[in-house]
């Protein structure tokens, strides 16, 4: 992959073609920064409460002497089952103080689907919320969980909120739980270790920082392991790519995005540390009337979401009406899944706030694209690569080949802060980290993504659709998002996903699962007909089936997988 690279002319005014040479630091180094200059900044807001930079380097001190004294040592693995609240932070910065690695668990995940991680991944050490408490109880035999902390969602509640949610939601949420003697409690924790610190580990960036699930490029879930060099390159690649619109100290940034999910984890929480500014936490983005609430009280300067989010905040009555204040948002970055166009120009006209829309994945650790935030947006691309990231196309087959400017092929990233690999999976590893030689003897590591997709001639990337996702009806080749795009501009459809279903005559056919919207109503016949207006005949779904929901992760992408399953809806 030795082309020139077409992407840096389209580059905003003032944003660098490169960021070498990158400081020999750590997020942790930042954070002391701001503790030291700017102690009373807001770090985290969470319900009204406001944790400072300087609280938080002193909590996350007094965390890590408690992790220490249970006998955390350096590279050991510490998993969080914890939602978007201070603690997280928290314990994530006390385990990297120590030198451990933090390996963040998706609260929904069924006892099997916890055990699998905490067991492969030899965790000793869980800090979770007390309401999944029991759940990490039954699995410690069968996992070699020793230390579990426990700690109340309100515990970083203002008061009145504390009250409030002791006296008429405690008990029903399932928080009020008895501590067993030998475990531990958040609260107690930091109280027994306050004003203490943890014995000083030398933390190198080529250390490894942070274990994360994925089903990644290869469809099985592991872990995804990341070095704290990831979130420096990330995190200073952003800064210079936002810097028109996000200063040092004085912006706010939502994440209503879990923190055991990469564009959550290092993408937002490194972008903030590193510029010093104010995460405002969501613990869950499905409690839209929360999540508004929010947005009224803090006055956030920039939202990070998913398609399912802005769909769902526009769909809302009071985003309808008028009642939510948007004029703070200064930029909106949109990930995880396909943003359908429709979308993303309802909400630009109904708030105001400009969506960007980017792409990356957990393997490649925030190595992004992402379209520029004062120039050119290509309707329908994920943008130019940032700073000192590369991106080829080659071909699907053999993966190989470098594809020309507007061919499909598989999409590859080059760049520091990939994954040092999966956990314990050399061979999976192998397969899609490549090392290739360039025209001049040097080596560059490429990360095979398993997604589809093409560079036009500006450099600007277009994903296709996952190689696993591709429809092959009677010989023809189908992209999803294509019929879903279509789908989308109906204006009776909320919500579309379209798959591909065993057929005995085509091999596979073409089906649309919609939600429609409140009030509006449609026949399948109606939008078959609406397809074919756009599409070739063989990309007309068969069948359209009408849902009140689709299946999602909790990030908010819509499960195909799923939706081939229940074929018969």
């Amino acid at each position: 992959m030795s082309r020139p690279l077409p992407w840096l002319a389209h580059y905003d005014e003032g944003v660098p073609h490169t960021l070498a040479p990158y400081p020999d630091r750590t997020i942790l180094d930042y954070i002391a920064d701001a503790a030291r200059t700017n102690p009373d900044s807001p770090a985290l807001t969470f319900k009204g409460t406001r944790v400072s930079y300087g609280q938080l380097d002193r909590e996350s001190s007094a965390f890590a002497a408690a992790l220490q004294a249970l006998g955390v040592t350096k590279g050991d693995r510490v998993a969080l089952l914890l939602p978007n609240c201070p603690q997280f932070f928290v314990a994530e910065i006390a385990a990297w103080k120590i030198g451990a690695v933090v390996a963040p668990l998706n609260p929904i995940y069924t006892d099997r689907e916890l055990e699998a991680p905490l067991r492969e991944h030899g965790v000793h050490t869980i800090v979770t919320l007390t309401r999944f408490y029991d759940r990490v109880r039954r699995l410690q035999s069968s996992t070699g969980v020793t230390h579990i902390v426990a700690t109340n969602i309100k515990d970083y509640f203002p008061p009145l909120l504390r009250l409030l949610f002791t006296l008429l939601r405690e008990k029903k949420d399932g928080d009020r739980v008895t501590i067993a003697p030998e475990h531990h409690q958040y609260n107690a924790l930091l109280r027994q270790h306050r004003d203490q610190k943890a014995t000083a580990e030398p933390i190198s960036p080529d250390d490894p920082a942070v274990l994360l699930m994925s089903g990644g490029t290869t469809g099985s879930a592991k872990g995804v392991l990341g070095t704290h060099r990831a979130y420096v390159h990330t995190g200073l690649q952003l800064a210079a790519w936002t810097k028109s619109v996000v200063g040092r100290g004085d912006t706010r940034t939502m994440l209503p995005l879990p923190m055991f999910h990469v564009y959550a984890n290092v993408g937002v929480q490194a972008h903030c540390f590193v510029t010093a500014n104010a995460l405002v936490l969501v613990p869950n983005p499905r409690d839209l009337p929360d999540l508004l609430k929010t947005i009224q009280r803090e006055k956030p300067n920039v939202i990070n979401g998913v398609p399912t989010l802005y769909v769902a905040m526009l769909n809302h009555p009071d985003v309808k009406a008028g009642k939510i204040d948007f004029s703070p948002v200064k930029l909106c970055f949109c990930g995880a899944a396909a943003l359908l166009a429709d979308t993303r120009s309802r909400f630009e006209q109904l708030t105001g706030g400009h969506i960007i829309e980017g792409y990356s994945l957990t393997e490649a650790m925030m190595a992004l694209c992402v379209n520029p935030v004062m120039g050119t947006n290509k309707i329908g691309s994920a943008g130019l690569p940032l700073p000192d990231v590369r991106v080829g196309i080659v071909d699907a087959d053999e993966g190989t080949a470098e594809m020309p400017a507007g061919e499909v092929g598989e999409i590859c990233f080059a760049g520091a802060q990939l994954m040092t690999g999966f956990w314990n999976r050399p061979d999976e590893t192998a397969s899609v980290l490549r090392d290739r030689k360039g025209p001049d003897g040097s080596t560059t590591r490429w990360l095979h993504t398993g997604d589809l997709g093409y560079l036009d001639a500006d450099g600007y990337l277009f994903i296709v659709d996952r190689k696993k996702d591709l429809i092959k009806t009677s010989g023809f080749q189908v992209w999803p998002r294509e019929v879903e795009e279509v789908l989308a501009t109906h204006p009776a459809v909320q919500e579309v996903g379209v798959a591909g279903v065993p057929d005995e005559r085509r091999g596979e056919a073409v089906k649309a699962w919609v939600v429609l919207r409140a009030g509006q109503t449609a026949t399948e016949a109606e939008l078959r007909a609406f397809c074919r207006e756009s599409l070739a005949p063989y990309k007309v779904p068969v069948a359209i089936a009408f849902r009140p929901d689709l299946p999602k992760t909790l990030i908010g992408k819509v499960l195909r997988r799923a939706l081939r399953e229940d074929i018969g809806a």
